[in-house]
């Protein structure tokens, strides 16, 4: 007998939905703990809560369009919430390409396990600092440090941190 398409075709990914409270106040939330909390704590300022948020809402909906939409409202909202000193659509920029990359990849691969969570959330973290640091440098002009060290270590504390950040926000998934 042939062959007759993947070992797990796209009828077979499972697609999630979110109720329009999930919607609203899970990003609101992660975003003003980043500001409010996480920004004050110096060893937890690398933890970047409205990124892993993201990248969970990409996934589960598994459609490019919603997550760059996605993306950019939790990117923009940031943005409003940094403060004058952090020029507008920053992270909108950089959240919206992760947004579209990660539920572009969500359609490909298993997001569901935490070791898919962990490297996803890892390359797409190197990923928004590369982004941002490219929009700030090279559009912006700004002046910024680039630091591999201080990178690896900050995406593998995400990625560690977001393992169980997902495990959390999976309680709010609808099929």
């Amino acid at each position: 007998m042939p062959f007759r398409g993947s070992l797990t075709s796209r009828d077979q990914v499972a697609v999630y939905e979110f109720g329009w409270p999930a919607i609203i106040f899970i990003p609101l939330v992660a975003v003003l703990i980043q500001i409010f909390v996480l920004g004050k704590i110096p060893f937890l300022a690398a933890i970047n809560l409205p990124f892993m948020v993201t990248i969970f809402f990409a996934v589960a909906r598994r459609n490019p369009i919603s997550g760059c939409l996605t993306g950019c409202a939790i990117g923009l909202m940031q943005d409003l919430f940094a403060g004058p000193s952090h020029p507008l659509g920053m992270y909108g920029i950089a959240l919206t390409i992760i947004g579209y990359s990660a539920s572009s990849l969500g359609l490909k691969i298993d997001v569901e396990n935490p070791g898919s969570r962990f490297i996803i959330t890892y390359i797409f973290f190197v990923a928004h600092q590369g982004i941002y640091y490219g929009v700030a440098h090279g559009l912006l002009g700004q002046v910024q440090q680039w630091s591999w060290s201080h990178v690896a270590i900050s995406a593998l504390a995400n990625a560690v941190i977001g393992i169980l950040v997902f495990k959390f926000l999976d309680r709010f998934k609808q099929r």
